[in-house]
């Protein structure tokens, strides 16, 4: 079975607790694991930041605002790792060495954040690294890569495909303090210059937009590979 690695944001599964996209997710990842080896990996969204600007406010430090960001991955995590049911391994991943583990049983699976510092964007790379995937996906809420956030400037230019370097250059000048909110973090970035495993960058708002680019080749995003060539339909 061909491997992929999904990044999602924590915003686009739980925009809010009363309205979130977990069923959604919990329908299109079962039927997709009758065909690929999924893994997951789930960010914090608003709700970390909103935990972080308060601990902020209190005079806590990055590194532990960090802990609480990747506390709250790891509930947006357990939430869809319970109603997949069956068909994930029964329990979220905190650490790599979990993941590969995990995955022997050939199950889903689902993975929050790992180390402060680190943006569950750049535990994807590595995870995508260390289990040798065919392919990562960030589903983000943004339809693909910009050259600037197209929420803010709507005349900012989008990216259909680019190098590993192009998307180093663009992301070079994105902040990363604890709850940084962009597309993708250098870390990961690089790491994927490194892996050479293609990135795809779609929007994640819908999970046909996720089911149909891996069955169907069909989506609208961004690639970022190194010979610039979609690797879709999987």
């Amino acid at each position: 079975m061909k491997k992929i690695v999904i990044s999602l944001g924590g915003s686009v599964l739980v925009p809010s607790l009363e309205s979130n996209r977990i069923k959604d997710y919990r329908d299109a990842l079962s039927g997709l694991s009758e065909k690929y080896q999924v893994f997951i990996v789930i960010g914090g969204g608003g709700e970390a930041r909103r935990y972080i600007d308060v601990a902020r406010s209190l005079g806590i430090d990055e590194a532990a605002s960090d802990e609480l960001g990747i506390m709250i991955t790891r509930i947006n995590a357990s939430l869809l790792l319970w109603a997949l049911g069956d068909f994930a391994y029964p329990a979220v991943a905190r650490d790599y060495t979990d993941a590969l583990k995990y995955a022997e049983s050939k199950k889903i699976v689902v993975m929050g954040g790992v180390t402060p510092g680190q943006t569950t964007d750049a535990v994807s790379a590595v995870l995508a690294e260390r289990v040798k995937a065919d392919l990562l996906i960030n589903a983000t809420s943004i339809d693909g890569i910009y050259s600037e956030d197209p929420k803010k400037n709507s005349s900012a230019e989008k990216f259909e495909t680019m190098t590993p370097e192009d998307l180093i250059s663009i992301v070079s000048e994105g902040k990363m303090g604890a709850g940084s909110n962009n597309v993708i973090d250098l870390v990961a970035a690089k790491i994927i210059q490194r892996s050479m495993i293609p990135l795809i960058v779609l929007d994640g708002t819908d999970t046909k937009n996720l089911t149909e680019a891996l069955v169907k080749g069909k989506f609208c995003g961004s690639v970022v590979s190194s010979s610039k060539k979609c690797p879709l339909p999987l």
